[in-house]
């Protein structure tokens, strides 16, 4: 038997962010997954997370764990395939250093990933965005800055973990018209903000407390803002622009849906994908694809450029009841019908 904990250290710790360079995110990411999974293995194998063997996370357990996700949890296919991903990440790495465990990894890499549903991408009309906008209180310093957030999550598009670690060294404070992003795989941008948006941002920054955090958007304690705490914001802010915009109530509104709402709005505006995929920083444009399929638009031109068969007017003329006796009664009787 093999301890799992120092190959579980040395994953997570030297070969994620100095060996693959994987970013803080992944890092966290992986590491949540095998706390779960230490977790239900633990209580399943009557053993302490830190005493579990690597011989003991076999596929009739990882299988079960997934399972436990699903039914227990409630994740989504999309969550479970990440967590498996995760699994077979670590795998890999011990193949190479543990080759007695060559076989186990190789069943662990025999578990399918589940197909997902393709569901179509939720977004705020107009006028429920604007009821958003509207919606903190710009007397108070949590009301600018959260103004401020709401707006520059819309307009440039950014996912939650852009937005809360952006620094103050990634917008342009001279003149407020750009913004550096550092996106999902290292992939970087630098989109125009509009008046509304730079306006807004530039108010937040005159408030902003003095803070140790090199980050943009900071929270009550002057640090900053985390990931659950601008959803937070969101949810609270939802239910009071629910007040002036009541279909907003229903849709469900998290961080990835201010980033959506973009998207649709600049391809309606624009209608050309690729450069929603630039904004949006998308590595392909398979990626962006998602949102044609949600804009009707699309669909109705397509309609209209498409001419309906047209059909020769005519008029019903009943058969002959003599003449339809004259060819069947010269026929030979078919016995095998």
């Amino acid at each position: 038997m093999t301890a799992l904990a120092p190959y579980l250290s040395s994953f997570l710790r030297e070969h994620l962010p100095k060996e693959r360079r994987a970013s803080q995110h992944t890092c966290e990411a992986y590491a949540q997954s095998f706390q779960l999974l230490l977790c239900f293995a633990g209580s399943r194998l009557k053993i302490r997370p830190a005493k579990i063997e690597i011989e003991r996370l076999d596929a009739p357990l990882i299988l079960t764990f997934l399972e436990h996700l699903e039914k227990k949890r409630g994740n989504s296919a999309r969550t479970r395939n990440a967590r498996l991903a995760a699994i077979n990440a670590f795998f890999r790495f011990l193949e190479y250093r543990l080759p007695s465990c060559l076989d186990q990894s190789r069943r662990i890499h025999a578990i399918p990933m589940k197909k997902i549903d393709q569901a179509l991408v939720g977004y705020l009309t107009r006028n429920e965005l604007q009821a958003l906008l509207d919606a903190p209180d710009p007397r108070t310093l949590s009301g600018i800055r959260d103004r401020a957030m709401l707006h520059l999550a819309f307009a440039a598009g950014l996912r939650v973990s852009e937005l809360v670690g952006l620094r103050l060294d990634q917008i342009d404070r001279q003149t407020m018209s750009s913004v550096h992003i550092i996106g999902k795989g290292r992939r970087e941008r630098i989109l125009p903000l509009w008046k509304e948006t730079a306006a807004a941002v530039k108010v937040w920054l005159k408030v902003r407390p003095a803070s140790a955090a090199s980050e943009l958007f900071l929270n009550a304690r002057a640090q900053a803002m985390s990931r659950s705490g601008f959803e937070y914001i969101l949810e609270k802010h939802v239910a009071t622009a629910a007040r002036k915009a009541p279909t907003i109530a229903g849709k469900g509104v998290s961080p990835h849906v201010l980033r959506h709402t973009c998207a649709m709005h600049t391809l309606q505006a624009t209608r050309d994908v690729r450069k929603v995929s630039l904004w949006l920083g998308h590595a392909s444009l398979q990626s962006t694809e998602v949102y044609l399929r949600a804009d009707p638009t699309e669909k109705l031109e397509a309609l209209a450029a498409m001419a309906p068969p047209m059909l020769k007017p005519g008029r019903f003329r009943a058969p002959d009841k003599l003449l339809a006796m004259l060819r069947t009664s010269g026929r030979k009787p078919n016995y095998a019908e």
